[in-house]
């Protein structure tokens, strides 16, 4: 790549600096636009935009004449000699003493070439000290003393330039500076997730970035160590071997940053979903089959990250203990292969690992059961880290291998924490080849927000959670079935292998069944217990599904569902699962109503195996009872309820509990034949979002407009239950939330039931639905709508199913073009998954009987739930 640093005179002017540093960056980026994507043109570009900005601001430094005894000097990544295609430029304007300060002359020259600075084009950002103000606000900021750390001499006076040198080193405290560097990148890592693993990281600042290594060069720089990953190899702090991964993974990660600043034409440091396609085919990569070119870059970006992550913790910890002085510390005997040093698990020896491989899994099995260890020393990562040829075939083979891997995952507690660790250290993929397929692969599914790899390890987390006392307070219900559960570790097996063969195309449920079943036949688990295991991951998603999209009130779909499940361990099993998977997709996927319909379709399922037969009438019976029992503890006079409960059919008893079955009748017993609607809110009993209950003589857009109120007002739809009386009014209840609520809920209580209550007044057509707006994850990875229209078992009713990327008014969509063809609602299962929706509605309607009707409603309804 050429150089681009012709010797112009300052009297070409600002207009001719202008026009030679645009000529000379466009230059620059188109040969490394039109070059191979390799890590040398990255840093060879680097480099030439750095000396392309050291030769304009030495002209423009002359050009506006600054005095003999100040300095220009570079600082941050412009003072390393690195410059990214749309990075700031950092400059210390270094001034010989205070008496300079004020100085007119001195003040409007240096604004004369900051100004100038701007004029052509350079986005710098500027300091003006002197030597003592410098060390003064070094000591008070360590992000000032890291950039002057980096400080790099650039034209004027080089006297004021080696003085500042001196007196910023004289200043350096290692102790303080790594102190405070450490406690920088733990908040860094915390802001971003704590994870390399981001489905849109920054290259820059997350975990496994290019901030991570230039910390270990400022704490080593700072600590007189070394500047270069070669000066800490010659200082014994990293071996050779070290020296060409972090070089190699830092090469990549520059290639990463710098094409992606090109691709967005700006400073861009994340990898956004929008730009990572156009990123990942600026390096010539093409999509393979399943997976997409987005997904070959970011696959490529996390071994380099991971690696980043692994190697940053070595050589910090290394580093501590040069700075601390600790490395002498003492160590106290585990047994013959390991060693605590100051609460870190220490190998006793170097080669402990080529010598005796079995010691490799044996190091996570004594982190597991050695009270007061804290983590992993630097010696024992390092092992770890260049015994990864010896986990080959045989190493997974080995029987001795096979049995400490049980024993990890069958000890009493530490399974989190000892997984998570094996994944860090790369074991874990090397023992499981199966696991390692899915190390940083990402799931477009707009529901799972973390890598495959790093979901099955959240999942595991909840899993244990589970049996941990401490942790009853969170899932009070799981932690009852759990404690009684007999061999927790099945459930831990099933946890890390529910997803493991996602991304090979075909139901990776399947898949992923054969796999466990493999690993349960090498890790000799007997034939029922790996019966129960391989239901489990075959099935994972079945309870799920059963309890978001169908009628629970219906016996046989409970029956149905019974006779799958066939036992109650294996029903405990697959409840506690499925609790543990949704809450692992996603922060924002679990609510209060989808634990709800779980334990609801648990005890009903629990129930059936039990061998009581459903007797629907005996069971309505029970509810009336308790709903006349809480009647009367508000007073109510006895038969109250009567005349609405006469209009009622025996599915609204069904499908309400008897908590809403008294909250209806005392809501509504004065308005059983009103002609006006009757709108009341509260606080949902789930603990999240409200409850509303509509009642109004029923008409054909009577959803629709109930729709349009709740979307325009800002609310989510949950659930929605679809009644009509025989006396022809609508007895809807939907459970709604909204970011609101928390704070004014008595308001936007009685605000709901006010403006809800007019719009259902309102006649006329109903209003055009709001399109809503899409996120960029959504316009990223869009999802093929579909629609699915079937008659229900029984041939009485249909289901109608809808999948899309959500977006507001979506439901209300949905609801006018039901309204158009006088489609009745009986049921509405509103499932937010992310941002794609998986809606089930129940309906009937004269029209579905016929095929033309029919496939006029599913094109309209695919035309409005389009983006």
């Amino acid at each position: 790549m050429s150089a681009v640093a012709e010797a112009v005179s300052p009297a070409t002017g600002i207009a001719g600096l202008r026009a030679r540093f645009r000529e000379g960056k466009t230059r620059l980026l188109q040969e490394f636009r039109e070059s191979r994507a390799t890590s040398s043109h990255a840093t060879r570009l680097l480099k030439a935009l750095s000396r392309h900005v050291d030769g304009l601001l030495s002209d423009l430094w002359t050009h506006a004449m600054m005095p003999p005894g100040a300095a220009l000097v570079a600082v941050g990544g412009y003072g390393r000699g690195e410059l990214f295609p749309y990075s700031d430029i950092d400059v210390l304007v270094l001034l010989p003493g205070p008496d300079a300060c004020g100085n007119d002359a001195l003040r409007s020259a240096i604004e004369g070439f900051i100004t100038a600075c701007w004029d052509i084009g350079l986005e710098i950002g500027s300091s003006v000290r002197t030597v003592d103000e410098c060390i003064a606000e070094s000591q008070s900021d360590v992000t000032v003393q890291t950039a002057l750390l980096e400080s790099r001499y650039l034209c004027g006076a080089k006297r004021v330039f080696s003085t500042f040198r001196r007196a910023n080193l004289d200043a350096m405290d290692p102790r303080a500076f790594l102190r405070a560097k450490t406690l920088e990148m733990r908040q860094r890592h915390q802001k971003y997730e704590d994870t390399p693993y981001s489905l849109e990281p920054n290259c820059k600042e997350s975990p496994g970035g290019l901030r991570d290594l230039q910390t270990l060069i400022w704490v080593a720089r700072a600590a007189g160590l070394g500047k270069s990953w070669t000066e800490l190899a010659t200082k014994g702090l990293i071996t050779p071997f070290e020296v060409k991964q972090l070089q190699r993974n830092e090469g990549l990660l520059r290639l990463i940053r710098a094409r992606l600043h090109l691709v967005a034409g700006r400073r861009e440091d994340r990898l956004v979903f929008d730009l990572q396609t156009a990123v990942a085919e600026s390096f010539g990569y093409a999509p393979t089959q399943g997976q997409r070119v987005s997904e070959v870059l970011m696959r490529r970006y996390y071994w380099a990250a991971k690696a980043v992550t692994q190697l940053n913790q070595i050589l910090m910890l290394n580093i501590e203990e040069q700075v601390n002085g600790s490395q002498d510390a003492p160590m106290q005997p585990i047994n013959d292969h390991f060693l605590d040093r100051g609460g870190m698990l220490e190998v006793a020896s170097d080669d402990l690992y080529e010598r005796e491989p079995h010691a490799i899994l044996e190091t996570f099995l004594v982190f597991q059961q050695t009270p007061g260890l804290e983590g992993l020393s630097a010696r024992t990562l390092r092992a770890l880290y260049n015994a990864r040829e010896v986990m080959n075939s045989s190493f997974r083979r080995d029987p001795a291998n096979r049995a400490m891997f049980m024993r990890i995952l069958s000890a009493p507690e530490g399974q989190t924490h000892a997984f998570r660790l094996m994944n860090q250290t790369s074991v874990l993929g090397r023992y499981l080849w199966v696991f390692r397929r899915i190390v940083g692969q990402m799931q477009h599914d707009l529901f799972h927000v973390y890598t495959v790899d790093q979901h099955i390890l959240m999942v595991l987390r909840n899993m244990r959670r589970f049996f941990i006392a401490e942790h009853t307070h969170e899932y009070p219900f799981c932690s009852q079935l759990a404690s009684t559960f007999d061999k927790p570790w099945l459930l831990y097996v099933a946890a890390l292998f529910h997803d493991v063969a996602k991304g090979r195309g075909g139901d990776h449920s399947e898949l992923g069944a054969t796999e466990v079943r493999r690993f349960c036949r090498d890790h000799w688990i007997d034939k029922e217990d790996t019966a129960l295991v391989e239901f489990l991951v075959a099935g994972h998603l079945t309870m799920s599904r059963i309890a978001q999209k169908e009628d629970l009130s219906d016996p046989e779909v409970i029956e149905a569902f019974a006779r799958r499940v066939g036992t109650e361990r294996r029903l405990t099993a697959l409840y506690l699962l499925t609790v543990a998977d949704i809450r692992g997709t996603s922060p924002k996927v679990w609510n209060a109503w989808k634990g709800k319909l779980l334990e609801d379709l648990y005890r009903l399922a629990l129930r059936a195996l039990g061998g009581a037969r459903p007797n629907v009438d005996a069971e309505i019976e029970a509810r009336k009872q308790e709903a006349r029992h809480m009647l009367n503890l508000y007073s109510m006079l006895p038969d109250t309820e009567r005349p609405l409960w006469e209009t009622l059919e025996l599915s609204y008893f069904a499908r309400h509990d008897a908590a809403d079955i008294a909250w209806h009748a005392r809501s509504l017993f004065r308005h059983v034949n009103g002609s006006e609607p009757v709108v009341r809110a509260r606080l949902s009993s789930l603990g999240e979002g409200l409850q509303v209950l509509v009642y109004a003589p029923d008409r054909p857009d009577l959803f629709a407009r109930i729709c349009g109120y709740f979307d325009g007002a800002g609310f989510n739809i949950l659930e929605a239950k679809i009644h009509t009386t025989r006396a022809g009014y609508a007895l809807d209840t939907f459970q709604v939330i909204s970011p609101q609520l928390d704070q004014h809920y008595r308001d936007l209580i009685s605000l709901v039931e006010t403006q809800a209550t007019l719009a259902l007044k309102e006649t006329g057509p109903l209003p055009e639905p709001n399109r809503g707006r899409l996120s960029r994850r959504v316009k990223s990875f869009p999802v093929t709508p579909r629609v699915t229209l079937r008659p229900d078992e029984r041939a009485q009713r249909w289901i109608l199913g809808v999948s899309t990327s959500d977006r507001s008014g979506l439901l209300f969509c949905i609801a006018r073009v039901l309204a158009r063809h006088h489609i009745n609602l009986q049921l509405a299962k509103i499932v937010t998954l992310g941002e794609r929706v998986e809606d089930v509605f129940l309906i009937d309607g004269p029209t579905l009987a016929q095929n033309r009707a029919q496939i006029a409603i599913e094109t309209e309804l695919l035309d409005a739930i389009s983006a």
